[in-house]
């Protein structure tokens, strides 16, 4: 079964069952063709990449940029009018094993309200061994099973930079913007700089950002200190490295929040 198909059979919450929502998108026969190879390309480059310890809350770099996202993320949230997730519903593309979804639930958001997306199985059967409470589909989010106008916030993190092949990113953020309620936010988090040791992957600049979001309204501002400068000095100085995350040339994420024209 191909995750297109496994996104077909929908389960109650935030998702739907019935006939493809109005608006959806339907490929030609040589749009699936380009993507179902970038589809196989990050299959395969995330099979390469190995497990490791920085994205561990243990790390302390890595718990200092959640710590600054966190606050950050929900004040801006709060100026946008969701300052109370306890009756948001939320769509996580990209969620990965779910930690975003967890931390909406920290939050205050409820569990039924929550769903989550990704395009690998064995992310997705994590997230549910952690997570068995949340609406998890595996499947390629440039197809969302959920009707037009679903969610209060459809959000994405690092999902972007992973895909090479702009069609499918213009695709992807069509459909986060059909899913997303005329009043509802898109949250963005992801780097927008080259990593030069990793051919996988390509920073989102913001006139790339604009290009995917035509006619929206787009806040940005740059957080998270440069994981190559972050990650050594929060071993021996984190004061020194909360100092220097303010200094933005030395930021390497936009965090954004994305809102309907």
């Amino acid at each position: 079964m191909t995750p297109a198909d496994q996104m077909t059979a929908l389960e109650p919450g935030p998702w739907k069952a019935g006939e493809p929502p109005r608006g959806a998108f339907r490929e030609s026969s040589f749009t699936k063709h380009a993507f179902a190879k970038e589809e196989a390309r990050i299959r395969d480059a995330y099979a390469r990449r190995r497990q490791t310890s920085v994205y561990s809350m243990a790390d302390p770099a890595h718990r200092m940029a959640c710590e600054e996202r966190e606050r950050k993320l929900l004040a801006a949230l709060a100026q946008h009018g969701f300052s109370s997730l306890e009756h948001a519903k939320i769509l996580d593309v990209g969620c990965g094993a779910g930690s975003w979804l967890r931390d909406f639930l920290r939050w205050g958001a409820r569990p039924e309200n929550l769903a989550g997306v990704d395009l690998l199985p064995e992310r997705i059967a994590e997230a549910r061994r952690l997570s068995p409470e949340i609406n998890l589909r595996c499947g390629n989010a440039t197809r969302l099973e959920a009707p037009d106008g679903t969610f209060d916030l459809v959000l994405q993190s690092t999902v972007f930079t992973s895909i090479l092949d702009f069609e499918m990113k213009r695709q992807i953020a069509r459909e986060m913007l059909r899913v997303l309620k005329p009043s509802g936010c898109i949250v963005w988090y992801d780097f927008f700089r080259n990593n030069p040791r990793n051919r996988d992957v390509r920073g989102v600049s913001r006139p790339e950002i604009l290009r995917l979001f035509p006619g929206c309204n787009i806040s940005l501002q740059r957080l998270t200190l440069a994981p190559p400068l972050g990650r050594p000095l929060a071993r021996f100085s984190p004061a020194l490295c909360r100092l220097l995350s303010h200094l933005k040339p030395l930021c390497s994420h936009y965090l954004g929040i994305i809102t309907p024209a």
